[in-house]
């Protein structure tokens, strides 16, 4: 199978030809219909996280199952499932708590990369999260892959498995929007996007979008964002003075500690700032004190969503089937496998929403 490799911090991925390794007990392998490019894969491509290599990145797809462990009883080869970064345990005190996307003890095969099922030239290389998804194939832990509808498109299910699930969650689960909110949304990318979708569907009732790029402002307009301010330093005075006071709610989409300090203070009295761009691995934060204490506001992490991707993802695919979740609009691009490294340069360029990975055979037969 073909697979993107990643050998080096700042170089091109490349197209390599790989062998997969047989499913265990609790796998499941996966042919890959479609694999979204996420800026968090982008950390890596670039240093800004550090990973051993050779390492197969990609961890939103989308794929029709190939076969099963022999403890696996909830899927059969045939079903079309998504995959998800947030696997988990089921055991450990996070799991029973209901966080299992906060898990612990997140199944892994061993040590990588001699566990990997990944082979690259008869030596394992590193599966990034335990998916790999920029591939042909994957093998992957039965807990970090989930069913979803046969009817709902492979290319648009991709992006439950991460940028919807992330930017809705994060709006509905980990922030808990409710109706007459107003909100903030830094960062109008894949992610942003849909907390804006998710804030709509709470019933917020002012939705702002803020973002450097022109055309992001306007793929928020479609999204549901009710007004929108350009980024940079007046951000804050701006939101500020549409509100009257500040936002209940602001979000956070991009990682960057001057972006996550300006969510702070476009806050109202009591409200609450949600971080949920992946930053820099040595990025610091100086905030300015005297807002928590005068203001009592609150700054929290969100991590996929802070629900549970087993329960949120077909449920997100109901919304979707149902007309009330748009996906198509997310995608801006299709691409082949081979173009990832074009696909990436468009993602930072600003241009675009979610570029797509899409192996076309797979989505041919998984239409008929």
């Amino acid at each position: 199978m073909k697979a993107a490799v990643l050998y080096e911090a700042n170089k091109p991925l490349v197209i390599e030809e790989l062998t997969l390794d047989n499913v265990r007990d609790n796998e499941v392998r996966v042919r890959v219909a479609a694999s979204g490019l996420c800026h968090s894969d982008y950390h890596f491509m670039v240093g800004d996280m550090p990973h051993p290599t050779p390492l197969v990145l990609g961890h939103e797809a989308s794929g029709i199952v190939e076969a099963v462990g022999s403890n696996v009883t909830t899927l059969k080869p045939g079903d079309h499932v998504v995959t998800c970064i947030s696997s988990f345990c089921g055991g450990c005190p996070e799991c029973l708590g209901g966080y299992s996307y906060r898990c612990d003890t997140k199944p892994t095969r061993g040590p990588q990369p001699a566990s990997s099922p990944l082979i690259l030239n008869g030596k394992p290389i590193y599966q990034f999260g335990q998916l790999g998804g920029f591939a042909e194939e994957m093998v992957v832990n039965i807990n970090a892959v989930t069913k979803i509808p046969r009817e709902m498109p492979l290319d648009c299910a991709a992006t439950l498995g991460c940028a919807v699930i992330t930017g809705f969650g994060a709006a509905v689960y980990g922030a808990k929007v409710r109706p007459g909110d107003t909100v903030a949304i830094i960062g109008c990318g894949g992610v942003g996007l849909n907390v804006i979708q998710g804030a709509r569907a709470a019933g917020a009732s002012r939705i702002i979008a803020v973002d450097i790029a022109d055309a992001k402002l306007e793929l928020a307009r479609k999204f549901g964002a009710t007004d929108f301010v350009k980024g940079g330093d007046d951000a804050v005075g701006q939101i500020n003075e549409l509100t009257r006071g500040g936002v209940n709610h602001a979000f956070e989409v991009i990682g960057i500690p001057a972006t996550i300090r300006q969510g702070l203070l476009m806050l109202k009295k009591g409200g609450q700032l949600t971080m949920i761009g992946v930053p820099r691995f040595d990025a610091k934060l100086d905030l300015p004190a005297l807002p928590f204490l005068q203001k009592e506001v609150r700054i929290v992490g969100s991590t996929m969503g802070s629900v549970s991707f087993m329960l949120a993802i077909p449920k997100l695919a109901e919304e979707y089937l149902a007309g009330r979740l748009k996906l198509d609009e997310l995608i801006s691009q299709r691409i082949a496998l081979e173009q990832i490294n074009q696909g990436y340069e468009a993602l930072m360029g600003g241009g675009v929403a979610r570029s797509m990975i899409v192996f076309n055979d797979v989505l041919k037969a998984a239409s008929q």
